[in-house]
């Protein structure tokens, strides 16, 4: 069987641009950090795995009485789901994320000394844990370098031009491919933040966004470079 082809690297210039696109939006948005409100690494993995298909504000709303209720991985573990039901009760898919977060919580306690484990590999391996939710958790644990991509990250680099592609797997290779790893986390940030500011789905603003001259604004109707 043939050995299947390397990837190329993209070309200097591809990679110039993409951190320069880098570098003007940490510029216009300098502060710019995880919305989700948590303490320590249990609570980042509990409003990670909540956030799915909800707003982050909501998730906020949600988890204060929770947190102060669940203080441990081993309170979580010897809870059953519907027990958490009356405090997510206001998110979408409560049902399913606390069933996640139960089971995730007990591997937690029983495996990994009640603590988040810090490799990709390990967090993968939870019960409700998937690439992204994996990702976001080892970017602001500060434990490795991951490049998550969620609607917004993979909106706004299309738009770009950094990828063409719609799967997430696909559009991280290809943005980790054009940054240096140190800057996976940054971009990743600043990519959410500018799509919720400025690059809208619906009605990018174009004309006060700071990479605008960057941009080939793929996929955005010619009526809505404004």
């Amino acid at each position: 069987m043939p050995t299947p082809a390397r990837r190329r690297p993209p070309p200097a210039e591809k990679r110039a641009r993409a951190a320069e696109i880098v570098d003007r939006l940490s510029r216009a948005m300098p502060d710019v950090r995880i919305a989700l409100e948590f303490e320590d690494d249990l609570e980042l993995l509990v409003s990670v795995i909540l956030s799915a298909q909800s707003t982050d504000a909501g998730v906020n709303r949600a988890t204060p009485a929770l947190f102060a209720r669940y203080r441990t991985a081993a309170d979580y573990g010897a809870a059953a789901p519907e027990d958490l039901w009356p405090f997510i009760r206001s998110l979408g898919l409560y049902r399913n994320k606390a069933k996640a977060i139960v089971a995730a919580m007990r591997a937690i306690a029983t495996e990994h000394g009640g603590r988040v484990p810090r490799t990709r590999e390990a967090l993968e391996a939870l019960p409700g844990v998937g690439r992204k939710t994996a990702g976001v958790v080892l970017v602001h644990l500060g434990a490795a370098h991951a490049f998550p991509v969620d609607t917004h990250v993979g909106r706004v680099s299309r738009r770009l031009g950094l990828t063409r592609h719609e799967d997430p797997s696909k559009v991280e290779q290809d943005l980790m491919a054009l940054l240096p790893e140190e800057r996976w986390g940054e971009a990743h940030q600043l990519f959410v933040w500018h799509g919720r500011r400025t690059c809208d789905a619906r009605r990018p603003a174009c004309s006060r966004c700071p990479v605008e001259e960057l941009c080939p604004k793929r996929g955005v109707p010619a009526a809505m470079r404004k």
